[in-house]
């Protein structure tokens, strides 16, 4: 059986009140179009049609072309109906079935989805609506269901007896459809209504009124039902999408010390045995390996982390990170940067598309970018490498089980060799060979006395500015 997908992706989104095209609007990292997008791939469908309108350009840009992606332009947007009937040409001649999603509905998960098709094959339905069960379901056209538990008819609220207002269970606006009947039912539908648009509900009952089966999949989980218009249902999506990745983690073997307080973006993975403590950030396609601890207070933006790491109040971007390594407080690891095996990058220190090897430190307060750091290498504190001139970046290199005292300046570009030794307080300009010494400061002078005849020089120019 052939699954295919029509998914609604036209509407402008007034009511986000955002120069961002309402479906790209992200949930946890990623755009609404794409969890959807992502929902039925998972549910084994082989196309997907995306019905783009306002902004058909930005979302094509962000979904990309080809695979099972595909794009029908709905130039005039004129109701559910018509926007599936502009993947008329592409679809109307295949059998099987089709999902019609709307692009604005995040929290639908594959196995919903898959479970509904089922559904749908079992009862031999024409037609299987995805309804939910709410608590308040003012606004939403209410699922009247006959004696055999079959779907009658959808009662639009407004059309709503004092009966059917009771009734909890609605329509979410996700459907499963024989796919030929889809396109034949939609050939019959009107915009004789006061909106004058061709509404997709009036093919339920066209169904229905030719003889043909309709079902209805309650799911497990309301949330799923939650369409987004306006800033409000973002942040109830955002928040409802951050429960469900977390407990996912901690099912997985994953200790969040205080979930409510931990964000974690849906493309993150996380190893067994590992703790993340509150106020943490996870983003991206960031990766930790197991038995790492990570926070409080630390951002990971596309971060790889390897086993048994700790990262404290810091944050990383772009970096690689490997086994058993330190990090933090207050570190910041930059794009490009590649850390060996047991690695220390200590307090305010900052590392920038660089490759550090195994047992290397850089304890504290210090700067190294575009560098190649060996093994065994210790960075005292202040010690930084000057690698840009204004116009051109360059390289410093600094080879296994060298020393680079505090407060020294590596102006790039310059090797210095395995072994080496670079006394504190040195501007380095040359490149210094395997186990030498390199000094490179002002000889100390002391003028005896001298400190208070600086003083006194102060006391004097201060009583100057006070007579006059």
């Amino acid at each position: 059986m052939k699954k295919m997908a029509i998914v609604l992706a036209a509407g402008q989104g007034k009511r986000m009140k955002s120069k961002l095209y309402k479906v790209l609007h992200a949930v946890c990292g990623k755009p609404m179009v794409s969890h959807v997008l992502d929902a039925v791939r998972g549910a084994s469908c082989e196309r997907s049609i995306v019905i783009v309108g306002h902004g058909a350009e930005a979302v094509q840009s962000t979904l990309g072309v080809g695979g099972s992606i595909e794009y029908a332009l709905q130039a005039e947007q004129l109701g559910t109906g018509h926007a599936v009937m502009q993947a008329k040409p592409m679809l109307e001649d295949e059998e099987g079935v089709t999902i019609v999603i709307c692009g604005d509905t995040p929290l639908v998960r594959s196995e919903t989805v898959e479970a509904m098709i089922a559904l749908h094959l079992q009862q031999g339905a024409s037609a299987t609506i995805l309804t939910a069960e709410l608590n308040d379901p003012a606004g939403y056209g209410r699922i009247v269901r006959g004696a055999d538990n079959g779907v009658l008819r959808i009662v639009e609220h407004k059309d709503c007896s004092v009966e059917e207002a009771a009734i909890k269970e609605i329509n979410t606006g996700t459907y499963c459809f024989d796919n030929r009947k889809l396109f034949q039912a939609l050939n019959q539908v009107t915009n004789t209504n006061a909106q004058g648009e061709y509404y997709l509900t009036d093919v339920i009952g066209i169904l229905q009124s030719e003889g043909n089966a309709i079902a209805a999949y309650l799911v497990d989980d309301p949330a799923e039902a939650i369409g987004v218009n306006d800033r409000i249902a973002l942040g109830e999506a955002e928040r409802f999408m951050r429960l469900r990745i977390n407990r996912g983690h901690q099912v997985n073997g994953v200790t969040l010390i205080d979930p409510q307080n931990t964000y974690i973006e849906s493309e993150v993975k996380i190893g067994a045995d590992t703790i993340i403590y509150p106020g943490t950030i996870l983003r991206g396609q960031t990766s930790i390996g197991s038995d790492c601890i990570i926070g409080p207070a630390s951002e990971l933006q596309d971060s790889s982390v390897g086993d048994g790491t700790t990262i404290r109040q810091s944050v990383t971007e772009g970096a690689e990170i490997g086994e058993g390594c330190n990090i933090g407080p207050y570190a910041y690891l930059r794009p490009g940067t590649k850390l060996g095996q047991n690695v220390k990058i200590g307090d305010f220190v900052e590392i920038k598309n660089t490759v550090i090897g195994d047992g290397s430190k850089v304890p504290h307060l210090s700067y190294v970018g575009d560098a190649v750091v060996g093994s065994n290498v210790n960075i005292g504190c202040g010690a930084i490498t000057a690698n840009y001139d204004g116009y051109n970046k360059s390289k410093t290199e600094i080879g296994d089980n060298a020393f680079v005292g505090s407060n020294s300046n590596l102006i790039a570009p310059v090797k210095i060799g395995s072994g080496a030794y670079i006394v504190a307080g040195s501007t380095i300009t040359h490149n210094v060979s395997d186990n030498d010494l390199a000094i490179a400061r002002q000889r100390q002078v002391n003028k005896p006395g001298y400190a208070e005849k600086i003083r006194a020089r102060a006391r004097i120019k201060k009583e100057e500015k006070q007579s006059d």
